[in-house]
């Protein structure tokens, strides 16, 4: 365990100086990437331009509204709002929609254009992305179906990445109304939270149920180390996810919820402060880093301080403010020479002995980790509104 006590905290200057370089990198990226998205992972740390077909999209689009709220750039606004055009083609068209991502795919790219611009076809576009995420609703269960036809056997099951879909359903009753999506999301993380963790608060990637009763049956990993181990990705989405929906609802159990989840994160680890791709590696391992996690990770302990009572909040925003200012030193692009992404050292999917991956970007950039970096950086610098 490391003694953070002896870590700096990232300085304002610092801080300033991450957001120009990043700005730099969206807008340079614009020329290739309005019209196409920057998709999942770089190689050799390059984007290459590809269709809006993947659940990464939306982080892409996120970045280029971020960048629009830290500069007010009319570029910026135009690039973006080509891009709901494209989102609002995707859902009307089902194309590549058959899977949980829906929030992943519209909350940073068309609720952020509402928020922002008032953009009516980016509302049309999210409640209808909405309306596909709660077809996934498992009523036996109570939870929302990752991935594959809606009550497929071998897919009955939920992910812990899906708690940051959520915010979607929440923004969907708040515009609309209809608390519908509310409840389903409300009903989706108390299942989650019942099920996902494990007695010493590390968390299952997936986790499956009986298609006949709904009972709980177990937990597995899809892209972690083992089906016992802590895929490090996949423990921030908790920390997150919790941050997301204590905002949403102020349930207090999902305050105790984020203290488990965050400290375990937290007490494992490396001496740099971002994790490896899984928790069951720390230092001395040659296995990769997964920048994206500690992203993430400061991105929901940042929002969680928010509600925590002062010493709570000033701690896990230190904690916060030191791994970030590991990713500036150690992991950001500062250089567009080197890459066209944000965030180096980043793992898409690591194969192991005990999980059915291909190794995917690894060791490279990838778009959500790109875009929480962002996300932390514009969290720093002002009264941030969220697009979640």
């Amino acid at each position: 365990m490391v003694n953070l006590t002896e870590y700096k905290k990232t300085s304002d200057k610092e801080i300033e100086q991450a957001i120009a370089n990043a700005i730099v990198q969206v807008e340079n990226d614009l020329e290739s990437f309005t019209h196409k998205f920057k998709i999942n992972g770089t190689t050799d740390n390059f984007y290459v331009p590809e269709d809006n077909i993947s659940w990464t999209s939306g982080f892409w689009t996120g970045q280029i509204w971020i960048a629009y709220e830290l500069t007010g750039c009319q570029k910026f606004k135009d690039a973006a709002e080509v891009q709901v055009d494209s989102f609002l083609h995707r859902i009307e068209n089902k194309i590549e929609t058959n899977n949980h991502d829906m929030g992943f795919l519209y909350s940073l790219s068309c609720v952020a254009a509402y928020k922002l611009t008032s953009n009516k076809k980016a509302k049309k576009a999210a409640i209808l992305a909405a309306d596909n995420l709660i077809t996934r609703y498992q009523k036996n269960g109570k939870f929302i179906q990752a991935w594959g036809n809606v009550g497929a056997d071998d897919n009955y099951r939920l992910i812990i990445d899906c708690l940051l879909n959520l915010p979607l359903l929440y923004w969907a009753s708040d515009v609309t109304g209809d608390e519908k999506y509310a409840k389903i999301a409300k009903q989706h993380i108390n299942t989650s939270l019942k099920v996902i963790m494990r007695e010493d608060y590390s968390t299952y990637h997936t986790f499956y149920f009986e298609k006949g009763t709904g009972k709980p049956l177990y937990g597995e990993t899809r892209q972690g180390y083992s089906n016992d181990s802590a895929w490090s990705r996949g423990q921030a989405w908790g920390i997150y996810g919790t941050a997301l929906s204590y905002m949403y609802t102020k349930n207090k159990d999902y305050i105790d919820k984020f203290y488990n989840i965050t400290d375990f994160f937290i007490k494992n680890l490396p001496k740099d402060l971002v994790p490896y791709w899984d928790f069951n590696f720390n230092d001395g391992s040659d296995e990769p880093k997964d920048s994206s996690a500690a992203a993430i990770a400061v991105c929901g302990m940042l929002e969680m301080a928010k509600y925590l009572d002062e010493e709570k909040a000033n701690y896990y925003k230190d904690v916060a403010l030191k791994i970030l200012k590991s990713l500036i030193d150690n992991y950001a692009v500062s250089n567009p020479n080197i890459s066209n992404g944000q965030l180096l050292h980043g793992v898409y999917a690591r194969k192991s002995p005990y999980n059915p991956c291909k190794n995917r970007n690894v060791n490279e950039c990838n778009t959500w980790g790109d875009y929480y970096y962002l996300e932390a950086l514009i969290r720093l610098s002002k009264d941030w509104e969220l697009y979640w």
